[in-house]
């Protein structure tokens, strides 16, 4: 195995990492976790592949605060997560982290968002002020992130490796 120098100065070996999935984590205020998960199913058609909850949680509470949802959108997982006080969990604002799902239909798409509960953010754009399809649309969710509804784009401009 080759040897690399890490930054303290040593020597350490360099091992090669596989990654096998990459799951973006949604986090939300908690207790909103199962509302945000009913909100992608019902705006977005997600599926939801399981959940985790609390591990402390205690069977009179009324509420069922979600550690992890699972998600399948689109071909994709993503989890959904409540951050509570004292979790390990850690919500961040965002620095440009937008989710795109393509569709044929991006009206219908905004439309079904929004009657869940998105806010349509903008016009839909085409052509050349389309960034990811040959017509784009924003909406917001209830939970502050921001998903573009887009077309499939015809042709992806192929790039040197």
């Amino acid at each position: 195995m080759a040897q690399q120098e890490v930054q303290n100065g040593g020597v350490e070996k360099a091992v090669a990492v596989k990654f096998t999935a990459m799951k973006p984590q949604l986090v939300v205020e908690a207790p909103k976790a199962v509302d945000a998960v009913q909100f992608y199913k019902a705006a977005f058609g997600a599926v939801e592949a399981g959940r985790t909850v609390y591990p402390k949680r205690k069977a009179e509470q009324e509420l069922p605060h979600i550690l992890s949802a699972q998600l399948e959108l689109a071909g994709s997982t993503i989890l959904v997560s409540d951050i509570a006080e004292g979790s390990a969990l850690v919500k961040t604002e965002g620095n440009g982290c937008v989710f795109c799902l393509e569709t044929e239909d991006v009206e219908a798409a905004i439309a079904k968002a929004v009657s869940a509960g998105a806010v349509a953010e903008g016009e839909i754009a085409e052509g050349d002020g389309a960034c990811c399809g040959d017509r784009v649309g924003k909406v917001k969710d209830p939970y502050g992130y921001v998903w573009l509804i887009c077309t499939p784009a015809k042709k992806c401009v192929d790039v040197e490796a």
